[in-house]
């Protein structure tokens, strides 16, 4: 993780000052080096030795903050894990072309790996977290979105690339097919399982532990799985009340303590939790292709560790 940590340092470096300077802000301000953790806790189980998984470690890692800029562009989100955004303080269109940059220096990497393979499985995957995000910008504030258009945004925008990371550790440890689709499965099931707890966390938080405001979801109006459970198990009245804040945004500050309520009288938190650990129990199950080791029981306890952050 270090070696990993210092590549990217390296390669965020650019003669163009504004380049480091805003990509330092986002890096600086913290994250969990989730994805790089994947690929090299893949690799390594799958018993690499080499130092190949470093380097895609980094590509993944850019290939997310790259899309956390843009995201936050999108959002007009002015806070990333409380601290100012990168938009809020540089502007959007220097967040706009750092995100291209740190897109262009995640491909780099990939090039100088050489797999081709690799590249396909990466370059697949970022294709994919566009198509994600495109699609929930489509359904945003439709409250007549389908929990199945909800799916399938969650494993474009975030699945998809907890799976590339896991599945390359796979492929430079030149695993068998089986393990390769094991540690995809395994990391597609934990993205959407860390997905569904972010969206639960947007309504059960406070600022501290989420790294922004509760009901950020709320106020941009995204249709996420608490909103659909909430507007599915209320009456005409309820799903009056979540098209006007939804689809007109019309919002008072006390419409989200309403919210709030009714998602508690409805137990859609809860709800949301117990279908993220069925996809964390889907996730540990992919696991047992490979023997007990502390690689594997390292990937096992990133599961525990995502959906215990909702408590």
């Amino acid at each position: 993780m270090s070696a990993c940590n210092q590549l990217i340092i390296d390669r965020m470096q650019s003669p163009v000052q504004l380049i480091p300077q805003l990509a330092a802000h986002l890096i600086a301000a913290g994250g969990k080096r989730l994805r790089p953790m994947l690929t090299l806790s893949a690799a390594r189980l799958c018993g690499y030795q080499g130092e190949r998984h470093i380097g895609l470690a980094a590509c993944v890692e850019f290939i997310h903050t790259a899309t956390l800029l843009h995201d936050d562009v999108v959002d007009e989100s002015e806070l990333r894990r409380g601290q100012a955004s990168a938009n809020a303080i540089f502007g959007n269109k220097a967040s706009v072309l750092v995100g291209d940059f740190l897109f262009a220096r995640a491909f780099q990497l990939m090039v100088a790996d050489g797999a081709p393979e690799v590249l396909r499985i990466l370059s697949s995957a970022a294709a994919t977290i566009v198509e994600g995000e495109v699609l929930q910008l489509v359904i945003q504030n439709d409250t007549a979105s389908t929990e199945a258009q909800y799916l399938q945004v969650i494993e474009g925008k975030t699945a998809a690339l907890f799976a590339a990371a896991t599945r390359v550790g796979a492929v430079v440890a030149d695993r068998p097919t089986q393990q390769a689709e094991a540690l995809d499965s395994y990391g597609r099931n934990l993205g959407i399982a860390f997905q569904l707890i972010d969206d639960a966390l947007d309504y059960s938080a406070v600022q501290e532990q989420l790294g922004k405001t509760v009901g950020d979801d709320f106020r941009e109006g995204k249709i996420t799985l608490p909103v659909l459970l909430a507007f599915a198990r209320g009456g005409e009245e309820e799903k009056s009340f979540w098209r006007r804040v939804l689809e007109e945004r019309e919002q008072s500050d006390a419409d989200l303590t309403h919210a709030l309520h009714l998602m508690r009288q409805h137990g859609v938190i809860e709800e949301t939790v117990a279908r993220a650990r069925h996809y964390g129990d889907l996730a540990l199950q992919s696991l047992a292709e490979f023997p007990d080791s502390a690689h594997r029981r390292a990937l096992q306890g990133i599961v525990e560790f995502c959906i215990a952050r909702v408590h």
